[in-house]
């Protein structure tokens, strides 16, 4: 592993987030500071400029990953088509890359997470296990498949049943106060914050121009605009909540996230030749699409404020498993891993044979290689115990003051300068 100093870490993160939102910026770092997991959760980048240059994953076949595969980005959602699916639904750092690359990130997030489920070594060795066996047999069938209700298991199975007595009201009366027939955004420094008067006017300039466009212009009519709290690695990124009309939608208002779309932290440390995009929302979008067995609601690449986004159907934070919900049955658990090893197989297997990322059968031949089960597990052994080494430098300097946001500067030291790689891109 490449060894870093306490204040090389500090500084690392400190650029990578240079120039983020203060306010919701301190919330991630304090969220950093709980646990070793929330802190691999924060910290995409630094994961990936720490991955060993190991010969199991750079021979491995490139194909499109999502980038930050963890056990908290899996979550239902609704997609254009009306259904409920369950998949990954993060793309942000998204990418063609060596598809163990997609696993290790994975597996390390078992064992990084182990402490926080409250499971034994052994049983977290054994997840890994089933994550990798998984995997494999899915990409040895080689036909991508789909996770709904119908079809779900265990505590994913609990998940859909949960979201059946769920309705579309009772989601908009948690994120919103109804006065009279009108209803607002709860600004609650939880789930949002407040917009200054030149975002609104920016957001809603923006969101008449974009409803220009659509078949029903009345249902983007915009009723309030907050700043979006989601997350943990993105924190800090220019994100709304927008309240819009919803004339049409049987359920009324509807609820629209408007995201910031930055480069890939992973892209700088692979090998693999990326595609030349018209923007890096647009990256997000078409992988996701690829990715996904059907896309999720209102999901568009976009320009605001000459910079991209990604305009999307709001993700609830409640459409995720409750891991925490194991109770002990570890077979409850290990088809969640082994519902999550899979979908990433057949995500791959999806977008195969697209600008260069590896066809089926490239893929099927990879999967009865007997050569990267067990040294992909021991790489990830070794990503664990580098995070575990870089959270307690954190957590040194962060108990030091050192990441202290309140003159809003961002800054470790009073000096850190913006990380190349995020600097947002220009349509």
């Amino acid at each position: 592993m490449k060894g870093k100093s306490m204040s090389d870490v500090a500084q690392i993160i400190a650029s990578f987030n240079a120039g983020r939102d203060p306010e919701r910026l301190a919330m991630k770092y304090k969220a950093m500071r709980t646990s070793p997991f929330v802190f691999l959760r924060g910290t995409c980048h630094l994961f990936y400029e720490r991955l060993p240059q190991d010969t199991v994953l750079e021979s491995a076949p490139p194909v499109w990953i999502c980038g930050d595969m963890h056990l908290e980005n899996f979550g239902s959602y609704k997609a254009d088509n009306g259904l409920v699916y369950f998949d990954n639904n993060d793309f942000d750092e998204a990418c063609l890359a060596p598809n163990l690359y997609e696993l290790v990130r994975l597996l390390t997030s078992v064992l990084v997470g182990a402490s926080d489920l409250k499971l034994s070594r052994a049983q977290a060795l054994a997840l890994c296990h089933t994550a990798v066996e998984a995997y494999g047999a899915a990409l040895a069938y080689g036909k991508a498949r789909w996770i709904e209700a119908e079809t779900a298991v265990g505590m994913v199975r609990d998940l859909f049943v949960a979201l059946e007595t769920r309705t579309r009201v009772a989601h908009l009366d948690k994120r919103t106060v109804l006065k009279g027939k009108t209803r607002t955004l709860k600004v609650d420094g939880k789930k949002a914050l407040a917009v200054t008067g030149k975002q609104r006017a920016a957001v809603t300039a923006f969101m008449e121009k974009f409803a220009a466009g659509e078949p029903n212009p009345e249902f983007f009519r915009i009723l309030d605009v907050a700043r979006r709290i989601a997350g943990t690695g993105s924190l800090g990124v220019d994100r709304y909540v927008i309240l819009v009309e919803g004339k049409g939608s049987p359920d009324g208002n509807y609820l629209i996230d408007l995201k910031e779309a930055l480069p890939s932290s992973v892209t700088p440390h692979v090998r693999t030749p990326q595609p030349d995009w018209h923007s890096e929302a647009q990256r997000v979008v078409e992988v996701q699409r690829r990715n996904q067995a059907v896309s999720q609601a209102f999901l568009h690449a976009v320009d605001f404020s000459q910079r991209s986004y990604v305009l999307r159907s709001l993700q609830p934070s409640e459409d995720r498993v409750a891991l925490s919900d194991w109770n002990g049955n570890l077979p409850r658990l290990e088809q969640v891993v082994n519902s999550m090893a899979e979908l990433s197989a057949w995500a791959h297997l999806r977008s195969g044979g697209r600008q260069k990322s590896s066809i089926a059968d490239d893929l099927i031949a990879f999967s009865n290689r007997q050569d990267w089960q067990m040294p992909l597990i021991n790489v990830a052994m070794q990503c664990e115990a580098q995070v575990a080494q870089d959270w307690k430098a954190y957590c040194d300097v962060y108990d030091a003051g050192a990441f202290d946001l309140s003159h809003a500067s961002g800054h470790v030291s009073g000096h850190a300068s913006t990380h190349a790689s995020r600097a947002p891109d220009k349509p």
